[in-house]
């Protein structure tokens, strides 16, 4: 069966019979979609009939508003898929101009389309086929070579569970009207409105978000699109997306899903953004958790003279397979920790090294655990080389860096038995770049021959993982010695606390210290693999044996030989 990286799925069953069968569409689909899935909402339509059926406006009611999220919902379970709900021909009350008929542009013409039409003898009846392919051609930028499936009955038999069909599906807009509302009752549409997020690695609670606020705009929607302070609370924030790549998903979705509307895309760099301050917005969607931030925008508004904006109260889309530690909704920061121990960027090539040995340069800023994970490491059969011991080695007298040292700093550094006091040497450097790089051009190369010495001992011992531990493996240009940097994060705050309970250092001092270093964010942006010791033991555990478990895969797949 042939696999299509963009199709189009024109659904054409009445939204009531259509949600029970959604889970078996959509894996059907998933089997021939391996990419982005544009989905087309035509209740009603018929492709078995002489006459060429053509688009016609679907009203945006709340039974349809509640679909779009069943069916985001539902696609949770094929994250492969970017799926894209198209709402050009679903229209509020208010705003229901008669559609142009022409063709919209797709980001990613579809290869495919697809449809859950059922033919009288669940054949893959050709007349009916054309029928889709014009019918999507007609309505859509699509690939010229455009194939068809009738997907049933792929999806299963028509025959479901007694009472399953008009079972409404839960609310999308929370909470409902006092009074209650039926499914079928219009939702009223506005020209302005607005929306706010960090829309890290867009997913299927986002676009229900967006969704939403597309069809409730007519004319404008201000999007506003979280950045610097606002990011700091972020858990994992070193793996943020950068915000012109977040803009970048963002734009190509809402233009693909609604590009009648006008988007204006803003960085959001307070609480309040545009909402808080635009008289001409009407409108503004929040989720439950963000519900609270939407009454304090219009407070704000309040006190400024303006009038109140609508709030719109989305339900957040529960993730049904979330991990231990992971959050039980769709959320950007739960996909964020499965990046924990993935590779993120490819290793680089060091045919300097013989064949089957494989090096990692295992980093981090202070107290952020890199030791820990050291020892982990060693455990599931690595061989550990400590820069900070070698760093030992180096200044012991005899030491291949302790004559040097003495020569650049002098007789007044040494111990009465001639040992190098490290903390007069420290408080002499700390602070002076000038005699920080006197020291570190006189450190560095020593310690990186002592460990390619440690290297060929790991050699000798048959060993075939080494890691290189070393606070400063990026400052010092290590990272040339290694096949992957590997990365521990945690929050700064975090690592003051470590610190201070360490070392026994004041939190002023702690930060001081970390100041001195490269960042987590500088880090990981040269890293290959990022690890985190925020929670238990345990968990770090789990994520050192995945990232060593697809390292040693990795290793299998590299060639053997020149």
């Amino acid at each position: 069966m042939a696999v299509f990286r963009s199709g189009l799925l024109v659904l054409t069953t009445p939204l009531t019979s259509l949600a029970p069968r959604l889970a078996p569409i959509l894996t059907s689909a998933a089997r021939l979609v391996n990419h982005t899935l544009y989905v087309h909402l035509q209740p009603g339509m018929c492709l078995g009939g002489p006459a060429q059926p053509q688009s016609s406006p679907v009203q945006a009611t709340f039974e349809v508003i509640d679909f779009i999220t069943h069916f985001y919902a539902g696609a949770d379970v094929h994250r492969h898929l970017d799926v894209r709900i198209l709402l050009t021909n679903i229209r509020t009350k208010s705003f229901l101009p008669p559609l142009t008929g022409s063709v919209q542009n797709l980001a990613h013409p579809p290869e495919v389309v697809l449809t859950d039409f059922q033919t009288l003898d669940g054949s893959q009846y050709n007349p009916a086929k054309q029928q889709l392919e014009r019918y999507a051609t007609s309505c859509y930028s699509c690939c010229p070579q455009l194939s068809s499936v009738l997907l049933y009955p792929d999806y299963g038999p028509g025959v479901l569970p007694v009472g399953s069909l008009d079972v409404p599906l839960p609310s999308t807009i929370s909470p409902a009207s006092p009074v209650g509302r039926s499914a079928k009752q219009p939702v009223r549409g506005h020209q302005r409105g607005a929306v706010g997020g960090t829309f890290d690695r867009l997913h299927n609670a986002h676009k229900v978000l967006l969704s939403v606020a597309c069809l409730l705009a007519q004319e404008q929607l201000v999007v506003g699109v979280a950045d610097k302070d606002l990011l700091k609370s972020k858990l994992l924030p070193e793996l943020l997306q950068p915000y012109a790549e977040r803009v970048e998903h963002l734009s190509e979705f809402l233009v693909d899903i609604k590009p009648s509307l006008t988007f204006d895309i803003i960085p959001l760099l307070d609480p309040y953004g545009p909402a808080g301050s635009d008289p001409s917005l009407e409108f503004l969607v929040v989720s439950e958790e963000t519900y609270r931030g939407g009454m304090a925008v219009n407070r704000f508004r309040l006190e400024n003279d303006l009038e109140e904006l609508t709030l719109y109260q989305i339900q957040l889309l529960k993730d049904l397979n979330h991990k231990e530690n992971e959050e039980d909704k769709v959320s950007s920061s739960s996909f964020r920790q499965q990046m924990l121990g993935n590779l993120l960027r490819p290793p680089h090539k060091r045919p300097e090294l013989p064949p089957g040995f494989y090096v990692i340069g295992l980093t981090g800023i202070s107290g952020s655990g890199k030791s820990s994970v050291a020892q982990r490491l060693k455990g599931l059969g690595a061989y550990v080389i400590d820069s900070d011991h070698l760093g030992h080695r180096a200044y012991a007298p005899g030491g291949p860096a302790y004559q040097p040292v003495v020569k650049a700093f002098g007789t007044d550094i040494l111990h009465k038995d001639g040992i190098i006091n490290r903390k007069v040497l420290g408080s002499r450097v700390f602070g002076n770049k000038k005699q920080l790089k006197i020291l570190t051009d006189i450190m560095w190369p020593v310690i990186a021959k002592l460990a390619r010495e440690e290297m060929e001992q790991a050699m000798a011992e048959g060993k075939q993982v080494c890691v290189i531990d070393a606070a400063m493996l990026l400052e010092a240009g290590w990272q040339n010695m290694v096949h992957e940097v590997w990365t521990v994060v945690i929050p700064e705050t975090e690592a003051v606390r470590r610190i201070v309970e360490r070392d026994g250092l004041s939190e002023a001092a702690a930060q001081s210290r970390l100041q001195s270093q490269m960042s987590g964010q500088q880090l990981v942006d040269q890293s290959h693999v990022v690890l985190s010791t925020l929670w238990e033991p345990h968990v770090t555990q789990h994520q050192v044996e995945k990232a060593w478990a697809l390292l040693q895969k990795r290793i299998s797949k590299a060639p053997s030989g020149p």
